[in-house]
């Protein structure tokens, strides 16, 4: 049976300007040199860091770091603590420096707010590469939280800064920076969420409305990914999440229905162009 699908691709899904930038930055060097140690996954998505492994990029770890001497390494578009430059500077290394500025620009301010003795509490992901990078800014002393709930019985000081991951919903920044402030504590909110990241809310709000059925590409570990298919989820409830070409499936689907394919910040072009082609095969 053919189901005569009408697939489009939204134009405003795939790499932020920052991943862009890291993975070109990293693609003139393996183009040169042949091979680039990077600095944890270059970006949350497990298909293009095996597309740019196959061209020579070697992923590393902090531990792995330690050992290495007289290499070039690549910080991704995420960050990193101040500890990283240092640990580079005593072994000799060279730093291909792709973080992104949006948040090299966030991690002045929190420095700044730290240097200047404020306390700070940051909206962020437990674990995540560009959090982790953040909190180095603070000697660690930054309270990181994933939820307000985890809040709740800590003692916080009386007085704070509050700031965000970058690739958080500003929506619920806002709703946390309220809720602090009903409960009495003096807040100073600096909004640093990539507008980027934050306009494809309302593009992907509008855009998964206009099909029957949604395919949403991302990596699983990409936190911006897991935000931005609750919103294709809540518009459109038809919708489903892939990582790869082999996870779709095929009883998802009516004969000619119209199928919107979108993707999150750290999601290759080619990759829903892959999507794409595999549907209309159906």
């Amino acid at each position: 049976m053919s189901y005569n699908l009408s697939v489009s691709i939204d134009k405003s899904s795939g790499f932020c300007f920052g991943v862009v930038y890291a993975i070109e930055m990293a693609e003139d060097i393996l183009d040169a040199e042949g091979y680039l140690y990077c600095l944890g996954d270059i970006v949350h998505n497990d298909e293009e860091v095996l597309r740019l492994k196959q061209k020579g990029l070697i992923i590393i770890n902090h531990d792995d770091l330690q050992e290495l001497r007289n290499e070039k390494v690549l910080i991704r578009a995420h960050g990193e603590a101040p500890s990283t430059y240092e640990l580079a500077l005593a072994n000799n290394l060279t730093l291909i420096d792709a973080s992104c500025p949006v948040v090299l620009k966030l991690q002045n301010r929190i420095k700044n707010s730290h240097d200047e003795d404020e306390s700070i509490l940051i909206f962020g992901k437990h674990g995540h590469a560009e959090v982790i990078g953040l909190q180095g800014q603070t000697d660690g002393k930054a309270i990181v939280f994933q939820d307000l709930a985890e809040l709740d019985d800590r003692e916080l000081p009386q007085k704070f800064t509050l700031y965000s991951q970058t690739t958080k919903s500003t929506e619920k920044f806002y709703k946390i920076k309220e809720q602090l402030l009903g409960r009495g504590y003096e807040v100073k909110a600096n909004d640093t969420i990539c507008r980027q990241v934050s306009n494809r809310y309302e593009e992907l709000e509008a855009f998964v409305q206009g099909f029957n059925k949604i395919v949403f590409v991302s990596g699983k570990k990409s936190s911006n990914g897991k935000v931005l298919y609750d919103v294709c989820k809540k518009y459109n409830p038809e919708s489903y999440f892939v990582s790869t070409v082999e996870e779709i499936d095929k009883g998802w689907f009516r004969e000619n229905d119209k199928v919107g394919i979108c993707g999150a910040t750290s999601t290759p072009m080619w990759l829903m162009k892959q999507v794409k082609e595999e549907l209309e095969r159906y």
